[in-house]
C-alpha cells in the first residue's frame, strides 16, 4: 500500500509517496504566497494551501495504481489562526506562527491572567506566536470578522476538513493553540472563556495516529482516488519530524535546524516547563519538551542571500578551518525576528558583537553558525533546570547537513549527534503515521523500530568543547545586556 505525508511549511507544501515498507517513491513540493501587510505581521491564504496540496497530490500519484493509496497523514506549520464562517468560507487570511502582532495579548495573558493561571489551564504561558493571542487580537481590531466565527482551525487541520469534511485536530498541534490543556488533552474552559469562544467552534481531538474520517466523494473524484483512502489527524511539524527520525520514547532527542530551529524531548509523563519552554503533547500519545528559536538556518540563508550576495553556501564555509573553531573573536545573536525560546521577547533583534579590524568575511560566517549553536544551548541549558540530561540527539533540517555546522553543535552542546538516513521531516512523519493508523505498524514505536535507521554520529572532542563552553557563557551575558535597549530599535 501507498501512505502519502504531506509537510504544510511556511513557503511551501511538500509531499511523499511512501510504501509501507518505509521506501519514498517519489516527493513533488508546490510554493505559495506569503504575505506581509504590516512590518512583524505575517500571513497565508488557507485556499493557497488546498491548492497546492491538491495539485502536488495529482503530481504525486500519477503513474502509480492509485487504488493502492490507503491513507494521508499532514505534518504542519503550527499555531497559525484559520477561522471560517457559518458557510465554511474562510474570514481572513491566516496569522501565522511567526507574527508578532500580538505582544500586547500575550502581555495581558501573562501578566494581568498571571502565568500560574496559564500553566494551570493549559501548562504553558503565552507566546506571541500561539493561537489565543491572535484570537483576542482579532477580536479586539477586527470585531466584524470576530463575530463571524464558526470554525476556529490550525493550518494542516483546514486542509484536512477541506478533504474529510471532518473538523479536527491532533493533541500536538493542539498544545500550540494555548488553548488546550495539554496534560488532560481537553480543551481549557477557562482559555476559551477569556477569548470569548465556545467548545463548539473547536476541532475535535485526536491522537496523532488516529483516523478522523475518509476522503469526501468530490475530493476523492478530483484526485482521482478511492472514497476509502483514511485522512488521518497528523501533527504538529516537530512533533512529525521528530517521528520522522524516530524520536519517540522517554528522554528520546531531536534537534531540527530549519527556517526555525528546535530542541524536541519526548517524554513518557507531563512536565510543567519552565518560562521558556513548551512542554506539548507528542505524536506519540505521550508528551514532550520542546524550545523554539524563530531564526536558525534563515540567520545563515540571510546573512549570504542578503549581506555577502552569494548561492554558494558550502564554498563560504571552506575557509572555517578546525583550528578557527572555539577561537572566533566575533559574536552573532540570531534573533532577525525576534525570539520565542527561552527569551519569549518579540523586540529582540539580531547583531554582530566583537568586531575589529581584522575580522574577516569568514569569521563573520562562522559567527552565524556558532550564534544559532549557542541560541539552542539556551534552550537545552532550561530543559535541564527539569533534571533532564541529554547525551544524544538526532540531527535533521536543511542545516544539519553542513558537516561544519553538525561539528559546531556537537561541541557547543557538548552531545552526540546521529544522523537519520531518511531525513525528510514532517512529511515522512505523518505518512510514517498514516501507515500506523491503516494497521501498517502496531504503534508509533513500532513503525519507528522498523523504519528508522541511523548512517552517522558526530561526537563531541573534549578539548573543542571546552573552548566552547567558556565563548557560550560569554554569550549568554549578551541578550540580557542588550535586553533594554531592543525596543527603542
Amino acid at each position: 500500500m501507498y501512505y502519502i505525508g504531506v509537510d504544510l511549511g511556511t513557503s511551501a507544501v511538500k509531499l511523499l509517496l511512501m510504501t509501507g515498507d518505509g521506501k519514498i517513491e517519489k516527493i513533488v513540493s508546490e510554493e505559495y504566497s506569503l504575505y506581509f501587510p504590516h512590518p512583524g505581521w505575517s500571513e497565508q491564504k488557507p485556499e493557497d494551501w488546498l491548492d497546492a496540496v491538491l495539485k502536488g497530490i495529482k503530481e504525486l500519484t500519477e503513474g502509480i495504481d492509485k487504488t493502492q493509496v490507503a491513507g494521508i497523514g499532514a505534518g504542519g506549520q503550527m499555531h497559525g489562526l484559520v477561522v471560517l464562517d457559518k458557510d465554511d468560507q474562510v474570514i481572513r487570511p491566516a496569522i501565522l506562527w511567526n507574527d508578532g502582532r500580538t505582544q500586547e495579548e500575550t502581555d495581558y495573558l501573562n501578566d494581568t491572567i498571571g502565568k500560574d493561571k496559564l500553566r494551570s489551564y493549559t501548562g504553558n504561558i503565552a507566546f506571541a506566536g500561539f493561537t489565543a493571542p491572535k484570537i483576542l487580537w482579532m477580536k479586539k481590531n477586527e470585531p466584524e470578522n470576530f463575530a463571524k466565527i464558526a470554525k476556529i482551525m490550525l493550518p494542516k487541520d483546514y486542509i484536512n476538513y477541506k478533504l474529510s469534511g471532518v473538523n479536527s485536530t491532533d493533541y500536538s498541534d493542539a498544545s500550540g493553540m494555548l488553548l488546550l490543556d495539554v496534560k488532560n488533552k481537553c480543551w481549557s474552559k477557562e482559555m476559551l472563556d477569556i477569548c470569548g469562544i465556545t467548545e463548539d467552534m473547536m476541532p475535535k481531538l485526536y491522537e496523532s495516529y488516529d483516523i478522523t474520517g475518509t476522503l469526501l466523494p468530490e475530493m476523492a473524484k478530483e484526485l482521482g482516488l478511492p472514497e476509502s483512502v483514511k485522512i488521518v489527524a497528523g501533527a504538529g511539524d516537530n512533533a512529525a519530524a521528530a517521528i520522522g527520525t524516530g524520536t519517540v520514547g522517554n528522554g528520546r532527542c531531536n534537534i531540527s535546524l530549519g527556517t526555525s530551529g528546535t530542541l524536541f524531548i519526548s517524554s513518557d509523563s507531563f512536565n510543567v516547563p519552565p518560562d521558556g519552554i513548551h512542554s506539548f503533547a507528542h505524536a506519540d500519545g505521550a508528551y514532550h519538551l520542546m524550545g523554539c528559536m524563530l531564526s536558525a538556518a534563515s540567520c545563515n540563508k540571510w546573512f549570504m542571500d542578503q549581506i555577502i550576495r552569494t548561492s554558494d553556501y558550502p564554498k563560504e564555509q571552506e575557509g572555517i578551518t578546525d583550528d578557527k573553531l572555539g577561537r572566533n573573536h566575533v559574536y552573532y545573536l540570531p534573533y532577525l525576528m525576534g525570539e520565542r525560546a527561552p527569551h519569549n521577547d518579540p523586540f529582540c533583534r539580531s547583531c554582530f558583537i566583537g568586531m575589529t579590524m581584522d575580522t574577516s568575511r569568514e569569521d563573520m560566517t562562522q559567527a552565524v553558525l556558532e550564534g544559532v549553536a549557542f541560541g539552542i544551548r539556551d534552550s537545552l541549558e532550561e530543559i535541564k533546570r527539569l533534571g533532564v540530561d541529554v547525551k544524544k540527539s538526532m540531527a535533521c533540517g536543511g542545516g544539519m547537513k553542513s558537516p561544519l555546522w553538525r561539528m559546531i553543535f556537537a561541541n557547543v552542546l557538548n552531545i552526540t549527534l546521529t544522523i537519520p538516513e531518511t531525513e525528510q521531516g514532517p512529511g515522512y512523519g505523518g505518512a510514517i503515521l498514516a501507515a500506523v493508523a491503516c494497521g501498517e505498524y502496531s504503534s508509533v514505536q513500532d513503525a519507528c523500530d522498523k523504519l528508522i535507521r541511523v548512517t552517522g554520529e558526530v561526537k563531541p572532542d573534549p578539548d573543542l568543547a571546552a573552548l566552547y563552553e567558556k565563548r557560550y557563557q560569554t554569550f549568554r551575558k549578551l541578550y540580557p545586556a542588550l535586553k533594554g535597549i531592543f525596543p527603542e530599535l
